[in-house]
């Protein structure tokens, strides 16, 4: 789904006050509680909120949203976001890019760039670029994850520190206010890791549903990161923090 506004401010101020009630969204929105009731069913089959008793509050931090709902989950930012990277990748460049529905899209925004060579971790990634004529696509081994065809584990962490790329291009599931990039499965960290230690530059994109967002596992911090590609203003407490780590962001428009 795509939220609008009201979804929008739902979704902030349960992030702001852990959990809140029908009633409370309900007043502080100024609409009817069959309102906030329905975007909250709304909200809750995507994957973003989670109902409690009495209230409404943040799905679990230890497991992601499906794949599948990733997949439609604010798309047209995703694409923008993409977009964006596009036209600042440059043609004969090596990249690595990791899991993630974000990336997936990069990749379909990289399809007509020329003297590519992609190194990935992502089944979706390599099906996007290995018809591109430009592009040359270096497949990670490793244990596919059938749920959204990453390749994960030790033989894949071990695959990719064989190269050193020009830039490298990681998705996340949380962005924390003091700059904690966080994830859910550990395989998947430790590969995004491997990543960033791999690249001269590492690019990090996110729609703003990350910003804010609970998550597992510590995968790095902002300040291992060059630049965050985003369609929306970070929230001040980010912003400073990646002002302070110099992190040029681009917002994509």
């Amino acid at each position: 789904m795509t939220l609008n506004p009201r979804q929008r401010r739902i979704l902030d101020a349960v992030r702001q006050q852990v959990t809140v009630s029908l009633e409370a969204l309900a007043q502080q929105l100024e609409v009817t509680p069959q309102t906030v009731r329905r975007d909250v069913k709304l909200m809750e089959e995507a994957g973003l909120l989670a109902r409690y008793h009495g209230g409404v509050g943040l799905p679990s931090s230890v497991q992601n949203i499906d794949y599948s709902d990733r997949q439609v989950l604010n798309v047209d930012a995703k694409r923008r976001i993409a977009s964006a990277v596009a036209a600042q990748v440059p043609s004969h460049c090596s990249l690595l890019i990791n899991i993630g529905t974000t990336t997936e899209e990069v990749a379909r925004a990289l399809v007509h760039h020329q003297g590519l060579h992609v190194v990935t971790n992502n089944l979706n990634v390599a099906a996007i670029l290995c018809d591109s004529p430009g592009c040359e696509v270096i497949l990670a081994g490793g244990v596919v994850r059938g749920r959204d065809r990453g390749i994960v584990g030790e033989t894949t962490i071990d695959f990719i520190r064989q190269f050193k790329v020009d830039i490298g291009i990681i998705g996340i599931s949380s962005i924390e206010p003091d700059g904690t990039l966080r994830d859910f499965d550990p395989r998947e960290v430790k590969v995004a890791q491997a990543i960033i230690e791999q690249s001269r530059a590492v690019w990090l994109v996110a729609d703003h549903d990350k910003f804010g967002r609970q998550a597992l596992m510590r995968m790095a911090h902002a300040s291992q990161i060059d630049v965050l590609f985003t369609d929306a203003k970070p929230p001040e407490a980010l912003a400073r923090v990646l002002r302070e780590a110099k992190v040029n962001v681009v917002i994509a428009q």
